[in-house]
């Protein structure tokens, strides 16, 4: 992997439809800025969802009666142009969404995708749980034994990624209970705050998150409030 600097842009608690639209603007802002010299326009957006939220990639979206019947609790529902089926998104996860250019960094997709699996496996060992793993494929994500604590749906398009991982901090876990999480029927779902038995917020994480990003993308990480920058 390739050297260089990655914008971190923290959103904080914002609805999920405004991380897609700043991770869009960063699309557009590595494109863009493809050119010699080290890697540039790279970045990397972190956000909390503000509210719930149901969101299927480019298969797997629900038929109209279950789409009614999560809007009727409460849940906004949204197509996201990635891949995997439909997953939770809400308060108290963690979602990243990096934009990286993997023909400049000579990365496999899915290399790419095990990359984003060993980020979060070092970021669970920082944490003490040593028992969290990566399965072969076709899985994807981090699980404690059968359930998943961190989902990861990608897109790459001319060799950009978006999207990313949603990470479960200390989020609400039956929200879960109302679909088949990333279609995968008989697999559980759990969060570092049920593994560690204590409350681990997106806030607890975000320092050790950026700091494995960090290592398993070997790049000097330049900090960003503003996503209009």
């Amino acid at each position: 992997m390739s050297r260089g600097p990655v914008r971190v842009l923290r959103l904080g608690l914002r609805p999920y439809a405004e991380a897609l639209r700043v991770q869009e603007r960063c699309v557009g802002a590595a494109r863009a800025a493809r050119g010699p010299g080290p890697v540039p326009g790279e970045s990397v957006v972190l956000s909390e969802p503000a509210g719930p939220v149901y969101a299927w990639g480019l298969r797997g979206a629900p038929a109209a009666e279950a789409a009614e019947r999560l809007r009727a609790r409460g849940a906004g529902l949204a197509a996201a142009r990635r891949g995997g089926r439909i997953t939770f998104h809400g308060p108290g996860q963690l979602l990243a969404f990096p934009v990286l250019d993997l023909r400049r960094r000579r990365l496999p997709l899915r290399q790419y995708v095990a990359a984003l699996e060993e980020l979060v496996l070092r970021l669970c060992r920082r944490f003490g749980l040593a028992a969290a793993r990566s399965l072969p494929p076709p899985f994807t994500g981090v699980w404690m034994g059968d359930s998943k604590l961190c989902a990861i749906g990608v897109h790459c398009g001319n060799y950009i990624t978006s999207h990313g991982l949603a990470l479960n901090c200390c989020t609400d876990l039956t929200w879960f209970d109302h679909i088949v999480p990333c279609g995968l029927e008989g697999k559980g779902v759990t969060s570092l705050s049920r593994e560690l038995g204590r409350q681990v917020t997106v806030e607890h994480v975000l320092e050790p998150f950026l700091d494995a990003f960090q290592e398993v993308f070997d790049c000097t990480l330049v900090f960003s409030e503003d996503p209009g920058d």
